[in-house]
Order: structure tokens, then sequence, then C-alpha cells
């Protein structure tokens, strides 16, 4: 769209005038319509900062360049559209995003920690975790909840801030993952297979792009299944949990991605799963249970944390007519603990309590 403009410009078919205040994005198919684009709030900022006025790019993408301030963004969905409004004598009004509506008209959480019966211990263990933003292990036999748990996770985080949905929503745009919803307004959940490669975790390719590390910045990083991960692929995690960022270094460049994140990480006692487990015999030798535990290095372990043990619940749990504590009830007692007025400290971002803790 841009080149086209431009001829069109050079031509005398435009207000040569206006070009100088407009960035244009957005790529033009044959037909003359425009394509979305990755990287529209990043451009978005960028732009804002350099001075232009006007941005014009796809409709898809608008919503999410709308938020930045300063900055009168206009989608378009054809090349003539954009002639119109490059030519028109007076613009119509841009696209305007209510920031505050936004995130008051946040979709909650489909899940509940009421909704899990039992593992009071292993509540309590990710309550602690999410206080103090802590990474977290749950070992424990097929079937004990697990991933039940760690899914109800985000739920008991503090709500995401502007801040960090903006850091966010510049990770998710630049890998294409925003599908035009604008800003996040919740905290990523992000659960990889245990067949990922090391470059889908940490980010890769030619033209480096965010991994799953990133993508879960501000969020949650969900292993399950820990020691089915490859070896390569979970030695790659060390650097960036401690140090919060992830450096990726090519030929043509070298670019550095936040990985800000809590990792929670799952995993069986054995490879049949039910060694220690009181109600189930064990079919595993004494050498394929260290086999199976030393998959998972002892350097990465020592970067978890919090170690926990998620035993199977019992069936009079199961069947019991009273339910847990609400996630709402958990938060509010996560939030009360991050309160930085209980400590003469300022407000401080989620990512800045990782990486204080972590040094």
């Amino acid at each position: 769209m841009p080149i086209a403009v431009g001829i069109l410009g050079a031509n005398g078919e435009l207000n040569k005038d206006s070009l100088s205040e407009n960035l244009l994005v957005g790529e033009l198919a044959l037909d003359g319509r425009i394509r979305t684009v990755r990287g529209a709030l990043p451009i978005a900022i960028s732009a804002q900062k350099k001075g232009f006025k006007r941005l014009f790019l796809p409709a898809e993408n608008a919503p999410e360049a709308a938020v930045v301030a300063g900055l009168d963004v206009y989608p378009v969905g054809s090349l003539r559209e954009v002639i119109d409004l490059v030519n028109a004598d007076r613009l119509p009004p841009p696209l305007k995003v209510d920031i505050d509506e936004l995130f008051n008209s946040a979709c909650h959480h489909m899940v509940d920690f009421h909704e899990v019966r039992g593992q009071m211990h292993a509540k309590r263990a990710l309550e602690i975790a999410s206080a103090g933003g802590h990474n977290i292990l749950m070992i424990g036999p097929p079937g004990s909840g697990k991933t039940m748990l760690a899914r109800r996770l985000p739920s008991i985080l503090p709500p995401i801030s502007f801040e960090e949905a903006l850091e966010s929503t510049k990770i998710h745009s630049v890998s294409g993952y925003t599908d035009g919803r604008g800003l996040l307004t919740v905290r990523p959940f992000r659960s990889p297979h245990h067949t990922i490669s090391d470059a889908g975790l940490i980010g890769g390719g030619a033209i480096p792009r965010p991994g799953e590390v990133s993508l879960a910045h501000n969020g949650v990083l969900f292993l399950d299944e820990l020691p089915e991960f490859e070896r390569n692929v979970l030695e790659v995690l060390r650097q960036p949990l401690e140090d919060q960022k992830v450096t990726i270094s090519r030929a043509a460049m070298s670019l550095t991605f936040p990985a800000g994140l809590m990792l929670v990480a799952a995993m069986n006692p054995c490879s049949c799963g039910f060694y220690g487990d009181p109600s189930r015999d064990c079919r595993c030798t004494p050498a394929q249970i260290q086999r199976y535990i030393s998959k998972v290095s002892g350097p990465l372990l020592d970067r978890i944390d919090i170690h926990i043990n998620v035993p199977a619940v019992k069936v009079s749990e199961l069947s019991a007519q009273a339910t847990g504590e609400s996630s709402t009830e958990i938060r509010a007692r996560v939030q009360y603990a991050r309160k930085p007025s209980r400590y003469g400290l300022p407000e401080i971002t989620s990512t800045a309590m990782l990486r204080c803790r972590r040094e």
C-alpha cells in the first residue's frame, strides 16, 4: 500500500502536502483490498514517537493501534478508501478506543478454583506462588488434578495493568495472535505441547520471532508432562527464567524479547505414574524411576522455587457437597500480599516483582 500511494503521489494524483504527516501500513492485494499486517501496535507507538499525525492501516489491525494516544488511526479496507481519505478536505473522525471500557468489559475467566474438590495444600501452594511470583512444580499421579489446577492459576493473579497489557499485546501483535482484539485485557496463559522445538519455545527463525516464553510474558507458561519434553528444549529455559528476557542472535540481526513469566510445570512421579500411590501399584524399577526423573536437569529444577506433591483425590472429597474457595476470594488475598504499601514500597508491576525476587 505505501508503494502504491507513493507512485500515485509522484504522478500528482494525491494531495502531497498531507502525505508527509501520514504513515501508511498494509499489504495491497491484486484486487485493491488491504490485507492485515503483524506488529500494528509497535508500529503505532513508533509512529507517535516520530511525530506522525495519522496512521492508515488495515481495518482488522486498527483496534490495537487505536489505543496509542496522540495518533489518529484510520482503518481502511481498499486502496480506493486510502485515496479518498488522503485527498479529503475534511477527514472523518478517527477510530477511538475507550481503554477503561475495554478493561471493564474484559471477559471473566471461564474456570474457577471453587470447581476443584480437595487438594487444599495444592491450592495454598498456588496462592503462595501467585503472591510472590514463584515458579512451581506439581508432582502427582494421572488424574490428580494437576492440569486442572494449573489452568485456574491465571484466575487468581492480579488483573493485568495497562502498561503490562501494552507489553504483552506488542509481543502477540508481532506474532500475529491478536485477531483484532486490541489490547490483551487478561494475563496470557500458554500451554505448549511437549513435542515443541527449542525455537518454538524461546523463539527463532531467519527473522527472529517470539516463542512461547515471550508470548507468556506477564502471564503463565504451563509445561504439562515436563519429562516428556526434549532435554535440549528444557535446557534453553534456564537463561530466560534467570534473566526474564530472551536474546535471539542471527546473521542478519539480534533481537531481545521479554520473558517475565510464571513457570508452572506438572509431571508424574515415574513413567507409569503411580510411584508412591497407596491405591495403585507402581510397575517401574528403581532404575526406571531414576531415569525418568533425571530427564529434568538439576539446574532447571533449581530455578523452580516450589515443588509440591499432588496425590490422587479421595472419593469422599470428590463426592462432598461443599465447594472450596472461589478464585475471587483467593485473588483478593494475592493482591493484598502484593500491595506495595505494606512494605513502604512504590507501586511495582508483576514483572518487576519477579526480577527483584530473583536478584
